[in-house]
């Protein structure tokens, strides 16, 4: 697959964020894939920020592969070191990995851009949810009947709950709090839960075939994610062409209102009209055995050898412009 291109990739995985267990998963596949496209790989696997930046600024790998979700792994300071390092990495660049992470500011882009987003309330709780906090959720409860209750900068579904009396309320603001102090309380959108990977290859950006997701029981939360069986996945999922082509143009408009690059996934609500309502953008999503971009893509045909390798190139061509060898393009 990699003929005529001496390439060492470095897997960047691991962290100290409350995702560690999938990261380290997603790491070890990565690896995995790209050592089956005939790639050397250099596993870097650390706990702490400054680890991973001494690591990183010791490897003479060509091209650094982020396989790390949540916190510094994620949100886009990883992503400004290594730029400053001049390092060729996958994925987003700083600016789009902060904004994603930040579910509240990039609610706030995807309104400007006219991308469906459902409704929300944001709350900032220091030192758990206080009478005032309760009450204004309690108060979007009461408009809406069913919410979403989450943290601001976290991945993975951690500190989600879904709400639909006020005695919920109090319990499921703590939860996400214990995660990050800025909460989101989110209209509950019925209907069917879709992703949808967008996939920036040269100057085309497209969307790989829409994932549905179908928990067997409760709803799509950690668990669900990633414990075989727990989950039925269907990809294609099953759309008219119509409503297929609105998910699409949501998609794409979600990732280029945050300015990603290369790849992302996009997780959404379709409701039984066939509306697509963009919940969260996610740069470094997860590339475990159970996830879904790896899903996607071999939709399209690509193994996922293939899709490790193509990121790898897009990333070459976006960001390696100044090494000739680098710049070689050879699917």
């Amino acid at each position: 697959m990699n003929a005529g291109i001496s390439l060492r990739v470095a897997v960047l995985f691991g962290g100290d964020s409350p995702e560690r267990e999938v990261s380290l998963s997603s790491g070890l596949a990565v690896c995995s894939a790209l050592e089956e496209a005939g790639v050397e790989t250099e596993p870097i696997e650390r706990a702490t920020a400054l680890e991973m930046l001494e690591a990183s600024r010791r490897s003479a790998s060509d091209v650094f592969f982020i396989a790390l979700h949540g916190s510094w792994g994620e949100d886009g300071r990883l992503q400004a070191a290594l730029d400053l390092m001049g390092k060729v990495y996958t994925g987003s660049g700083p600016t789009a990995c902060a904004l994603a992470m930040d579910k509240r500011t990039s609610k706030a882009l995807f309104a400007m851009n006219d991308v469906p987003t459902p409704e929300a309330v944001y709350l900032d709780i220091e030192h758990g949810p206080a009478e005032m906090d309760v009450g204004r959720a309690v108060g979007a409860l009461e408009k809406w009947s069913k919410m979403v209750v989450k943290p601001s900068g976290c991945g993975s579904t951690v500190g989600v709950n879904i709400v639909s009396s006020a005695g919920e309320v109090e319990k499921a603001l703590a939860a996400a709090a214990l995660y990050d102090s800025s909460v989101i309380v989110e209209e509950y959108v019925p209907g069917r839960e879709i992703t949808v990977t967008v996939w920036e290859e040269g100057s085309n950006t497209s969307t790989l075939p829409v994932v549905e997701i179908a928990p067997k029981s409760g709803f799509y939360d950690y668990q669900a994610k990633y414990t075989a069986g727990k989950t039925e996945y269907i990809c294609p999922a099953i759309l008219s062409p119509e409503v297929e082509e609105k998910v699409s143009r949501a998609a794409v408009a979600a990732h280029r209102s945050l300015g990603c690059r290369i790849y992302s996934r996009v997780d959404m609500r379709l409701t039984d009209g066939g509306l697509p309502s963009v919940l969260e953008v996610n740069t470094a999503p997860g590339m475990t055995a159970t996830s879904l971009v790896p899903k996607s893509a071999a939709a399209r045909g690509w193994t996922f050898s293939e899709l490790a390798w193509r990121i790898v190139m897009s990333s070459i061509d976006l960001r390696g412009k100044g090494n000739c060898l680098l710049s070689r393009r050879n699917y």
